[in-house]
């Protein structure tokens, strides 16, 4: 009666271990959702990998991860002073590593806690968060003024796009030479295995420390797979009104209720970034069924993706599936496609 999410354990594991020799100094990312698996279980697993750093979205997240995972915590939200940032907890300051993006914060870090350890974040075409040239000259300066500082190395965080990065690395990459900080370490967000390997290549006193959450967790998709229970299902003849908002059935058919809802993340939809015609065309298409009351849900049926019948409720949505389609029993599991970062799972059952 829930929302599953089931993981070919072996396999699961082979592409982590696989994904962890492949990139030397591998820091596995785990925020959010924990992309689905919980915080707490990335942890455990970041642990079984051996790995030294783990990175986590925010300081709030740390109390999740800290005591199932007993390396280093870099804390990927860039340190401010105010918030969470300034309660953490003393038993775990001296694992933490900071991510500053201001030159201001180097000086406010370190007068609060003058043996911090950070990394410095230079800004990137993202325009997110980080320093420009002239601000990481200035940042090296208040670094060297501190000699108890720990600076652990620069911090580049790159854009999903298209083509490779390795032009705009190597730009960045001058900039951090030319700042003459005392550091030899790169922490590096979406690079493709070729381009880190060319970027240890070109640049081989350097460590490069590649941070990632969805290549490593969500990579081999063929392991994971997720599951609804069907939970009734009513045969309705045109006409007939069902649902919180007294729809009426458009045809005649059933009305399938399935576990899974708003609570789960189940129908409420977030930007993909895809940009495309094809997913120009999905969006007019969803747009045009939502008019007339039809919109396609992520639940699927001998293959087939089924129509909500009503928006969905907070823990069960109920589908449409019209006559002459197979019809589910009770107690059944159909499958749901789903988008794993912005997903809550009942359970995670791990073969």
């Amino acid at each position: 009666m829930s929302l599953v999410l089931h993981v070919d354990g072996e396999r699961w594991r082979a592409h982590l271990r696989s994904v962890a020799d492949a990139q030397p100094g591998l820091v596995p990312v785990c925020k959010g959702n924990g992309y689905g698996f919980t915080l707490g279980r990335l942890a455990r697993k970041s642990q079984w990998l051996g790995v030294d750093t783990l990175a986590v979205g925010t300081y709030d997240e740390l109390p999740h991860v800290a005591s199932r995972f007993d390396g280093s915590l870099l804390v990927l939200t860039p340190w401010r002073p105010f918030g969470a940032a300034l309660e953490l907890d003393p038993a775990i300051a001296d694992r933490v590593v900071h991510t500053v993006s201001r030159p201001q914060d180097v000086d406010d870090l370190l007068s609060r806690q003058p043996d911090a350890r950070f990394v410095l974040e230079r800004m990137t075409s993202m325009q997110r968060h980080g320093h420009t040239a002239r601000e990481l000259w200035a940042a090296a300066r208040s670094v060297a003024a501190h000699p108890r500082a720990r600076l652990e190395g620069v911090a580049l965080h790159l854009p999903l796009a298209q083509g490779s990065h390795l032009g705009e690395v190597d730009r960045l990459l001058n900039d951090v030479v030319a700042a003459e900080l005392e550091t030899r370490t790169i922490w590096v967000s979406h690079l493709t295995d070729a381009e880190l390997a060319t970027l240890r290549a070109s640049y081989a006193d350097y460590d490069i420390r590649p941070r990632t959450g969805t290549a490593l967790w969500l990579g081999d998709r063929g392991a994971l797979r997720v599951t609804a229970t069907v939970l009734d299902v009513h045969a309705v003849e045109r006409g007939d009104s069902f649902g919180y908002r007294g729809r009426t059935a458009p045809k005649s058919g059933h009305l399938l209720v399935v576990s899974g809802g708003t609570a789960h993340g189940i129908g409420l939809e977030a930007p993909t970034g895809d940009s495309g015609l094809k997913a120009r065309a999905a969006t007019l298409a969803r747009g045009g069924l939502d008019a007339v009351g039809f919109v396609r849900s992520p639940f699927s049926i001998d293959g087939k993706q089924r129509l909500f019948a009503e928006p969905p409720h907070m823990q069960a949505s109920m589908l449409f599936l019209p006559s002459g389609s197979r019809v589910p029993e009770v107690g059944d599991e159909v499958d749901v496609r789903v988008r794993f970062t912005a997903t809550a799972f009942d359970r995670v059952l791990v073969d």
